[in-house]
């Protein structure tokens, strides 16, 4: 665990201490850190301590994938006007420089790269959603919407249908734990 398991078992080793004085045995704090320590099955307090601050791995957060565009410019109305996305960010060094942009929708994030060195095109990314009839309905009464995806209950995540991007990137919208 991180330190916030330590603080957690400082807090019992004073829990317990203010609690056994108020039963009128008064103990030092060193002794309720040794306590707690062997009730959770630990030699001693210094070896809680260190399995309680080094043991834990680091936390990992939710990765974005990086679809690679030729143009973001171009790419826009594709995630912004048929899919609904929001565009959040654009980034370029300096004028002329390749764009690097965020868009989202709900919990999905998408890093739109105009860097040859980010990827490929006919990258594909799997996305959860909660309806995903819901959302191939919404998307195919798009005025204009060309692409009309079919829907495969079948599919190994879940309910799935893809779209493709300018950019040949597949975006694959599932509702997992249906099906």
């Amino acid at each position: 665990m991180t330190s916030t398991g330590s603080e957690h078992a400082k807090r019992l080793a004073r829990l317990l201490r203010d609690d056994l004085a108020a039963a009128g045995v008064p103990i030092p704090h060193s002794l309720a850190l040794e306590l707690i320590a062997h009730q959770v099955g630990a030699k001693d307090w210094n070896v809680l301590a260190a399995a309680l601050t080094g043991s834990q791995r680091p936390e990992i957060g939710a990765g974005i994938p990086v679809l690679r565009v030729m143009s973001v410019a171009s790419a826009l109305p594709f995630y912004v006007g048929h899919l609904g996305f929001r565009l959040d960010w654009e980034h370029r060094f300096e004028p002329g420089l390749p764009v690097y942009a965020q868009v989202s929708r709900s919990e999905a994030v998408l890093h739109l790269s105009e860097h040859h060195g980010d990827g490929s095109p006919n990258g594909v990314v799997w996305i959860p959603v909660a309806d995903v009839e819901g959302l191939r309905q919404e998307l195919l009464a798009r005025p204009g919407a060309r692409m009309r995806p079919g829907l495969d209950v079948d599919a190994p995540g879940g309910p799935t249908f893809e779209v493709i991007d300018p950019y040949g990137n597949v975006l694959r919208f599932a509702q997992p734990g249906r099906g």
